[in-house]
């Protein structure tokens, strides 16, 4: 089978192992980061996450710089800082110093949900219904490349750095956004594939070329586990099946080594929650992934693939990323 010829990427939320802490978690998140920049990979992304214990990224900046520190090509970029929590001019402060600590390796990625429940949404003291999220993309975009000298109000570092912003979401709006300003789309498929098809469509119809993107580009983030066999890859993928199930019960559960019976541990209604939000998750050996995936990005045109995966060992965390990049050239 061909190779697919398109860049392979990484988003992580740094999920805090059962039986270890956060520092634990960024440990872990920092040897694959390495491990990942040696197999050639593009990117690696962290997400922003509040009150959730399970998930150690809730201040993405500072995971970022820890990540680009320990790396020496892929970019490392947020997937995504949610806008809404923010002050525009902090987020281009704060990326502008990245950006000047490792000059071309930094990506700005948004989104516009809370990335929380609406009660620690209202913690962080913003727009808990993110209403003014283009507004505050247009003055992002100001401070990091269109400001003047002139201007009364300027980010150092940032100004002026052009830092490239991606629009990340999981409906028509972002879509719809991401297109009328012009900038790469990241559709979160992984966690919500429901209007995946729809919103990529609508993307590539309405997008209007800028000096940030002069074509359409769409990256899609999907699940991914890759073992010797399908019945191992099965097996390990029962982590990631109880990491989503905590987030269907709101109970924040920390990463769980895999099982060999789920039966066990959720409901029939419960299984099929989560299964019906992985029609984008791709389980079993290499070459059962390797031409799932191939299909996907054939039929869905899809510029980047950024994988997720939940894999509780270390080493098979590893093993199922350097098969992933073998499938592409």
């Amino acid at each position: 089978m061909n190779k697919i010829n398109i860049p392979i990427s990484v988003l992580d939320l740094v999920p805090v192992r059962e039986g270890q802490d956060a520092h634990d978690a960024f440990v872990r998140a920092r040897e694959l980061a390495k491990h990942v920049d040696d197999l050639g990979y593009t990117r690696y992304w962290l997400a922003e996450h509040h009150n959730s214990r399970s998930i150690a990224s809730s201040a993405t900046a500072v995971a970022i710089g820890y990540i680009a520190e320990a790396t020496k090509q892929i970019r490392v970029g947020s997937g995504g800082v949610m806008l809404p929590n923010h002050v525009p001019l902090v987020v281009a402060e704060q990326f502008g110093t990245l950006n000047a600590m490792y000059p071309g390796r930094i990506d700005l990625g948004l989104g516009r949900a809370p990335g929380t429940d609406p009660f620690t949404a209202r913690a962080l003291r913003r727009n808990i219904a993110g209403e003014d999220f283009e507004e505050n993309v247009v003055e992002l975009q100001h401070y990091l490349g269109e400001a003047k000298e002139t201007d009364s109000v300027r980010a150092y570092p940032g100004f002026g750095e052009q830092i490239p912003i991606w629009i990340l979401g999981s409906s028509m709006f972002s879509a719809e956004l991401s297109a009328r300003r012009g900038l790469p789309y990241a559709f979160a498929s992984h966690f919500a594939p429901d209007y995946f098809t729809r919103a990529i469509k609508l993307y590539r119809e309405q997008f209007k070329p800028s000096e940030y993107c002069e074509k359409p580009y769409v990256l899609a983030c999907i699940n991914a586990i890759v073992a010797d066999t399908d019945e191992e890859a099965h097996y390990l993928a029962t982590s990631f099946y109880q990491f989503f199930l905590s987030i269907i019960r709101r109970d924040h559960q920390l990463l769980k080594p895999p099982v060999k019976n789920m039966d066990e541990i959720w409901s029939p209604f419960e299984r099929d929650a989560v299964m019906q939000q992985r029609q984008y998750t791709f389980i079993g050996s290499k070459e059962t992934v390797a031409k799932e995936l191939q299909a996907f990005v054939e039929e869905n045109s899809v510029d980047e693939v950024m994988i997720s995966s939940s894999i509780y060992d270390d080493e098979a965390r590893k093993y199922s990323f350097t098969c992933l990049r073998d499938m592409f050239a």
